[in-house]
């Protein structure tokens, strides 16, 4: 019997496969790398463009001349190639993917590391190199060693303020950042059931920071009604007897709110051990904490209150900022004090739109918290959005529900 990655890629654990790629894309960063690459190897042509999309989301809006120059040619070659492009606004990449695009059983390949967010849907969802993508592009397939497959079973709920980012970082700090290289994590259990698309997403979201080459739910009644809102009817997937190399248990109940603190995600604390701690930016967003969900969490803690340090919120997408314009969101939000930026990644690579100063300290819903990425110098801390929210009221880091 056999793992949900083995069931996909129709081979064992341990084997090198060949297999085409139902779903390739690229962003503004790595799409000037892989048509650099696409050129250097004779651009012969594309398989299928409409398997293949460009999505504007890192630097957005473009932070200089050069980045608009290379925009430039990019959009150029996406719009004339008749690939799905999705220009500045529209959203990250991971997020405009999940939204009722890729579908249970697809193999989804992306030129950024977090593509593994997709296996939310039961994917086989992973990030590749540019030289990697620009074969795709070309021939429509790529090759695979078919991953081993961590087996992590949850069991009850989470309660209180916790959430799925104080899941996600309780298993990255049990695991650690190495913890299963090249393996897919796979969540199974009763409770795994109950999550939600959005809780998915971000647990999978974060498998690469254990070195996973991907995380993966099996599709079920959750995804099954979620997809149906896009006018998709798929089959569950059905959890086989199978060998995982290693697992993992987890009692949801027993999480508390955790913050991964500087420099390793690995590195993972009790919030109230923090507690105290002053901050001198909160930022909310990514394809971790960017989506409709979480800004509901946000704007019910900072409603009628005033955030104290400078707090940029960035929606993942251009559908979950219209929603949240049309629901009064928005308007709670920004009557708080925060900044809204363009659907997009934002400051989390520390291109622009917030990159920190050295000695100052963020608070951020992100996935990644190494040394400089937001800004040399700077510190940041990782938490959920309900410490996020929290602790920009109070202006120092602040364990959630005190609102």
């Amino acid at each position: 019997m056999s793992t949900l990655s083995e069931r996909i890629l129709k081979a064992p654990a341990g084997e090198y496969v060949d297999r085409k790629v139902d779903r390739a894309y690229v962003h503004d960063g790595t799409g000037v790398l892989t048509l650099e690459a696409w050129k250097n190897m004779g651009k012969r042509g594309l398989h299928d463009p409409s398997s293949l999309s460009v999505i504007f989301d890192h630097i957005v809006p473009a932070n200089n001349s050069t980045t608009a120059a290379l925009q430039h040619e990019l959009r150029g070659f996406a719009l004339s190639s008749f690939m799905n492009f999705l220009d500045i606004g529209e959203g990250i990449c991971h997020q405009c993917m999940s939204e009722g695009v890729v579908l249970p059983g697809e193999i989804v390949v992306g030129a950024d590391s977090h593509s593994c967010t997709l296996g939310a849907f039961g994917a086989f969802a992973t990030g590749v190199g540019a030289s990697d993508m620009a074969a795709i592009w070309m021939n429509g397939e790529t090759w695979f060693r078919v991953p081993e497959t961590i087996g992590i079973h949850l069991t009850g709920s989470l309660e209180g303020a916790t959430e799925a980012k104080d899941l996600a970082l309780k298993y990255v700090g049990e695991l650690g950042m190495d913890g299963s290289t090249y393996q897919s994590l796979e969540f199974i259990g009763e409770s795994a059931k109950g999550l939600s698309i959005d809780d998915r997403l971000v647990l999978c979201n974060l498998a690469v920071e254990t070195g996973a080459k991907t995380g993966m739910f099996y599709a079920d009644n959750v995804t099954k009604k979620y997809l149906a809102e896009f006018g998709h009817t798929i089959v569950p997937q059905l959890p086989e007897s199978c060998n995982y190399v290693k697992e993992l248990e987890i009692e949801l109940s027993d999480i508390v709110p955790l913050i991964a603190v500087p420099p390793r995600v690995d590195t993972v604390k009790p919030v109230h051990d923090l507690a105290g701690l002053p901050i001198d930016q909160v930022f909310v967003g990514t394809c971790t904490n960017g989506r409709y969900s979480d800004l509901v969490r946000f704007a019910s803690i900072v409603k009628g209150n005033k955030v104290s340090v400078r707090t940029i919120v960035v929606p993942a997408s251009r559908t979950t900022l219209t929603e949240a314009i049309r629901t009064g969101l928005l308007a709670d939000i920004v009557k708080a004090g925060c900044v809204i930026g363009i659907p997009g990644c934002g400051p989390c690579l520390g291109a622009h739109m917030g990159v920190i100063g050295e000695g100052e300290v963020c608070l951020s819903t992100a996935n990644r918290n190494f040394k400089n990425r937001m800004g040399v110098g700077g510190q940041i801390y990782l938490s959920s959005v309900s410490t996020a929210a929290t602790s920009a009221i109070i202006g120092e880091i602040t364990e959630p529900g005190v609102f």
